[in-house]
C-alpha cells in the first residue's frame, strides 16, 4: 500500500513546480485558478460520502484501483489540454479518482492495524504520501526542462503502475464475510446534506470541523503559493520544487518513525492544538518574509505543523469510528474536500484584490480553530464532570 501510495503522489508532487506557468501560458488569473482547484474538490466533495460506504460493502482495492486509473487518465487529459474547458474536465477526473482513492485508503490502514497501533499506520500511510510529494517536485522541475507538458505525462506514468501494482499485489483487507454482512444492513438512502447533519450529531464533529477547517486554510496556503512567490520574488519552477520538497522532508521523516509515539505519548488533541497553533503563526510570519531563507524556513515548518496535524486528526476519527470506518474516513475526505472547493475559490478572489490577503485568511481561520477545539474540550471536560458529580449524588 505504501508503495503504490507513493507512487500515485508522486505523480502528483510532479506537476507541482509547473503548474504555475503551465496555467499562465493559458491566460488564467487567481480567480480562474482557485475555480479549477475547486472543482475537482467539488467533484471529491460529491462523491466521497458514497465511495465510503462502497467501500464498506465492496471491499477497499477494487475503488484503490478504479480511483488509480480515473486519476491517470485526468493527468493524460491535463496534459494534452489546450483550453481552459479541458482543464476543467481534467480537474473534475482527478477529483472522481481522489474520491474513490482516498476514503479507501484510510479504510485500508484501519482494517489492518489495532487500536494501539492506528496513529503508527497513518504515520506510515502519510509518510508514504509525503515522500511522493519530496521526490516528485524535484523530478518534475528536471522534467520540465524538456517541455512544461513532460511532467504531466510522467504523473500518469506513475499512476498507471500505481493502479498496475495494486491489482496485481495488494490484497483485500476486508473479509468476504465482512463485506457481505455490510451489504445485507439495512440501507440507509442519506443524500449529501443529510450526512453532513448525522456527521454534525456525532461524537467526533470537532474531528470533522478541524478537518475542513485545515483543508481550507491549506487551500488558501497552497494554491497560491506558486503565484505568491513568483509575483513577489520572481521564483523559479526549481526554486518552487526546493522550497516545497525541502519543507516536506521533515514531515515524513517524523511520520515515519516517531509520529505513533508522539500520538500514544501526548494523545491526539494536544497534537492537534499544538499544530493548529504553528501552523496559524507561521503562515501569517510568511508575509513578513523577505529572504529566501526565511520563506524555506516559514514554510518548512508550516509543511511540518501539518504534516503532523492531518495523521493526528484522521488517527483520532479512526479510533471513534467502530464499525463505520469506510463511511467515517468518506466523511473525513467529504470535510477536506469542502474546505478544498471554498479555499481556492476564496483564496483565488482574495489573491486578485491582494496578494496576501489569501494568508492572513488561513492564519485566521487555523488560529479560530485552535480557539473553538479549546473550548470544545473545555466544555466536554465539564460535562463529564458534572455527570461524575451527578452519579456520585445518586
Amino acid at each position: 500500500m505504501m508503495l503504490n501510495i507513493f507512487l500515485a503522489f508522486m505523480g502528483i508532487g510532479l506537476v507541482v513546480p509547473v503548474l504555475p506557468k503551465f496555467i499562465s501560458e493559458l491566460g488564467m488569473n487567481g480567480s480562474s485558478m482557485g475555480l479549477m482547484v475547486a472543482a475537482f474538490a467539488l467533484t471529491q466533495l460529491l462523491l466521497s460520502p458514497l465511495s465510503g460506504k462502497l467501500s464498506d460493502r465492496y471491499g477497499r482495492k477494487k475503488l484503490i484501483v478504479s480511483g488509480m486509473f480515473i486519476f491517470m487518465l485526468s493527468e493524460l487529459v491535463f496534459g494534452l489540454a489546450n483550453s481552459i474547458p479541458t482543464l476543467f474536465i481534467a480537474r473534475i477526473m482527478g477529483g472522481a479518482g481522489a474520491a474513490l482513492l482516498t476514503p479507501s485508503i484510510m479504510a485500508y490502514v484501519a482494517d489492518v492495524t489495532s487500536f494501539e497501533e492506528r496513529g503508527k499506520g497513518m504515520g506510515m500511510i502519510n509518510a508514504a504520501i509525503n515522500t511522493g510529494f519530496i521526490i516528485g517536485p524535484g523530478i518534475g522541475g528536471l522534467l520540465a526542462t524538456y517541455g512544461i507538458r513532460i511532467p504531466f505525462f510522467a504523473a500518469a506514468g506513475a499512476a498507471g503502475i500505481a493502479a498496475i501494482l495494486s491489482l496485481l499485489v495488494l490484497p483485500e483487507s476486508l473479509s468476504k464475510e465482512k463485506q457481505q454482512f455490510n451489504r445485507e444492513l439495512p440501507r440507509q438512502k442519506e443524500n449529501l446534506l443529510q450526512q453532513f447533519a448525522k456527521s454534525y450529531q456525532s461524537p467526533y464533529f470537532m474531528g470533522l470541523l478541524i478537518v475542513f477547517v485545515v483543508a481550507f486554510g491549506l487551500a488558501n496556503f497552497e494554491t497560491v503559493f506558486g503565484l505568491f512567490v513568483d509575483h513577489k520574488y520572481g521564483f523559479t519552477p526549481m526554486d518552487i520544487a526546493i522550497i516545497i520538497t525541502t519543507g516536506s522532508i521533515m514531515g515524513a521523516v517524523v511520520q515515519a518513525t516517531i509520529f505513533g509515539w508522539i500520538i500514544n505519548r501526548f494523545g491526539e488533541k494536544k497534537v492537534i492544538h499544538l499544530c493548529l497553533a504553528i501552523g496559524g503563526v507561521f503562515i501569517f510570519l510568511t508575509l513578513f518574509a523577505e529572504q529566501y531563507v526565511m520563506i524555506m524556513l516559514t514554510t518548512f515548518i508550516i509543511f511540518l505543523a501539518m504534516d503532523i496535524l492531518r495523521p493526528a486528526v484522521s488517527t483520532s476519527l479512526s479510533r471513534q469510528a467502530g464499525d463505520e470506518q469506510g463511511f467515517v474516513a468518506g466523511m473525513n475526505s467529504s470535510y477536506t474536500s469542502l474546505g478544498n472547493v471554498i479555499g481556492p475559490l476564496i483564496a483565488g478572489l482574495l489573491f486578485d484584490v491582494h496578494i496576501n490577503l489569501p494568508y492572513m485568511v488561513a492564519a485566521i481561520a487555523l488560529l479560530a480553530c485552535l480557539v473553538l477545539s479549546l473550548r470544545s474540550k473545555q466544555a466536554g471536560e465539564q460535562h463529564s464532570i458534572a455527570r461524575a458529580a451527578e452519579q456520585h449524588r445518586g
